[in-house]
């Protein structure tokens, strides 16, 4: 195994998957929220620069080819976990959260049972769209539980009419309720809108991947 650079911070990577669960575990929010989204969006930035790199230096290895698909999945799959787990359940969010995640295990699947056949069906323009995508989404989700803590954190020792008030404009808002009421209704109905995109684009190109493999999966004879 050649550790280079790009296969570096590609392990890295893999490694911050699981730490996104981690910063719920051992911390407070809003401050997790924050941890993660930091986290989440560094690597995401790897993302792109482990395989910039790679192609610029002529460094492409068999072990950053095997890790760095391992690695998106690893974080889009355990940030929709802790998302979901987080939230309030609602369908909007499980439905396509539950899509993406069935894709991606089922694709790993068939990757798995074609063994060296897999490597002919190529990762197309349309399937890092999809992987971009999620990773948009799950940052701005990571964004809208920033501000969803800070309101509550602002609304604390308040009854309802009187958030109903500030934020109506019938009382004076010092404590700046508007603009984090904002920021959570506008970054979580963007994640939502994004997430469901990048849900479509999973379906179509875990359909694609399957029409493509169906000929090596027919019985001989």
């Amino acid at each position: 195994m050649k550790w280079t650079l790009p296969n570096i911070l590609t392990a890295l990577r893999l490694l911050a998957a699981p730490g996104l669960a981690v910063m719920f575990l051992y911390f407070n929010r809003p401050f997790a929220d924050w941890a993660a989204l930091v986290l989440f969006v560094s690597a995401a930035i790897t993302d792109w620069v482990d395989g910039h790199l790679a192609r610029s230096w002529k460094q492409e290895t068999k072990l950053g080819a095997m890790m760095d698909p391992i690695a998106d999945k690893a974080m889009v799959v355990i940030a929709l976990m802790v998302i979901v787990g987080y939230s309030s359940m609602s369908p909007w969010l499980v439905l396509p959260a539950t899509m993406i995640v069935f894709r991606e295990v089922a694709v790993s699947g068939l990757r798995e049972f074609l063994g060296d056949v897999a490597g002919t069906l190529k990762v197309t323009q349309l399937a890092k769209w999809k992987t971009t995508l999620q990773m948009i989404a799950i940052a701005v989700l990571f964004a809208q539980g920033v501000f969803e803590h800070y309101l509550g954190m602002s609304v604390i020792g308040m009854d309802d009419q009187l958030v109903s008030d500030i934020l109506s404009g019938r009382e004076e808002d010092v404590l700046g309720l508007n603009w984090k009421y904002a920021g959570m209704i506008w970054s979580g109905n963007l994640g939502l809108a994004l997430l469901w995109i990048a849900a479509a684009l999973t379906l179509i190109t875990g359909w694609d991947y399957f029409r493509k493999a169906a000929p090596h999966l027919r019985e001989p004879g």
